[in-house]
């Protein structure tokens, strides 16, 4: 029998009867945590898990298509995200507990922040809050150190893998970030296929002090050189942003980085500023699909459309003179899609394209249902991936963000 188990925030468990020597020993293994390769994860999680008084626990990390759940540990199987209790926890960001022959098996999802990485097996003899706590503890700890070394890791990120990487694709993916960000009052997510063969679509976001910067890009062609030109197009926002530029300067950098490196490519784009205190959206829209307002568990049609623009890059006399930057309020709550057409125009084995209506369907759906916006959007790229018979003839790319404020 397994499921949910409530646990309420018990006080704090004692120390042991030598919180000195206990001390020591987490200062050893913190110490080890430090320089510990990724491949000595494994062994380094159960030492913690003793120090503990917890059993044996495995890592398991989500493929790049968060289809499977894939062991750090060779020598065992991959557990299916749709369909297994790690799955469960994996999908629903809560700790799910399972009988095994000798006992319990908690499976504790592993987060980055807002990140789903994963998830932890957790072996114990039995179970109460205090045990339950120390499980939560050891999960974000590995979360921490497990994102500390993904970013210098190739084996962490070849064990992630189920197919071949295109170059193409592996030159992109080098630039994205997370695909989940988000603070107390905002979330950001991204979803984009076919995960190892893209090559002009890319998205970008991040956090900085009271700001939320979104952007999604879709260049021109389906070869190296489009995934260069998004590439250079991210490369130069953030340079921009890093610097302390607003959202008109980002725009006129990307345009001027593209027309002096890149002269004869272009990328439709857009991008988004969010102040997560007021509510206030900035955005520029560069060629590109108009960006959908979700509200109420409803579109707001064209609340977001804009008079066209040409797309970034384009020099010489076909260089716009200025961006129009628009402006709105949100309100709590409210959701913002961005996405590229492979989305809409995936076909199924009869030509009938997913379209617009079937892609906010879907969202509104599932966002009823009480999914979180990761799993919003993991599901719904599996099913545009599935309904083109996994053969997407575009790449497919949609950023999701929701304004949370905080209660007043």
């Amino acid at each position: 029998m397994e499921g949910v188990i409530p646990v309420p925030d018990p006080p704090d468990a004692p120390s042991g009867p030598d919180p000195a020597a206990d001390g020591r020993r987490w200062e050893q293994l913190i110490t080890e945590a430090q320089t510990a390769l990724p491949v000595e994860l494994p062994a380094l999680v159960d030492r913690c898990a003793s120090a503990l008084g917890l059993g044996t626990v495995l890592i398991y990390l989500a493929d790049l298509q968060q289809r499977l759940l894939i062991p750090l540990d060779e020598a065992l199987e991959s557990l299916p995200v749709d369909r297994s209790s790690a799955g469960w926890a994996y999908r629903t960001i809560s700790p799910r507990v399972a009988d095994a022959d000798d006992g319990l098996i908690v499976w504790m999802p592993l987060l980055d922040g807002a990140e789903r990485l994963g998830v932890l097996a957790v072996r114990v003899t039995s179970l109460d809050g205090v045990l339950m706590r120390r499980v939560r503890m050891l999960a974000h700890l590995f979360a921490m150190i497990i994102s500390s070394k993904r970013a210098y890791s190739d084996w962490l990120a070849a064990r992630t893998r189920t197919a071949p990487m295109g170059l193409p694709a592996e030159m992109v993916r080098a630039f994205l970030p997370p695909r989940t960000i988000g603070s107390s009052r905002c979330v950001s997510t991204a979803v984009l296929e076919p995960a190892y063969g893209i090559a002009g679509d890319a998205f970008d976001h991040t956090v900085v002090k009271h700001e939320l910067h979104t952007m999604i890009l879709d260049g021109m062609g389906h070869d190296l050189i489009a995934g260069l030109t998004t590439s250079v197009a991210m490369a130069a926002a953030r340079n921009t942003r890093r610097g302390g530029g607003d959202l008109a300067d980002i725009v006129g950098s990307v345009d001027r980085a593209l027309a002096q490196w890149l002269p004869d490519h272009f990328c439709t784009g857009v991008l988004c500023r969010l102040d997560t205190e007021t509510g206030v959206l900035r955005w520029v829209n560069c060629g590109h699909p108009p960006p959908l307002l979700i509200r109420d568990d409803r579109v707001l049609a064209g609340a977001l459309d804009s008079s066209p623009q040409p797309p970034l890059g384009l020099a010489g006399p076909l260089a716009p003179a200025a961006r129009q930057i628009h402006e709105t309020k949100l309100e709590p709550d409210d959701c913002v899609l961005l996405y590229t057409d492979g989305v809409v125009e995936a076909r199924d084995a009869n030509g009938a394209e997913f379209g617009l209506d079937r892609f906010t369907e879907f969202i509104i759906h599932s966002n009823v249902a009480g999914q979180r916006p990761a799993e919003v959007l993991r599901l719904l790229i599996h099913a545009i991936f599935d309904y083109q018979r996994n053969q997407l003839r575009d790449d497919a790319t949609i950023v999701l963000f929701e304004w949370r404020p905080r209660p007043q």
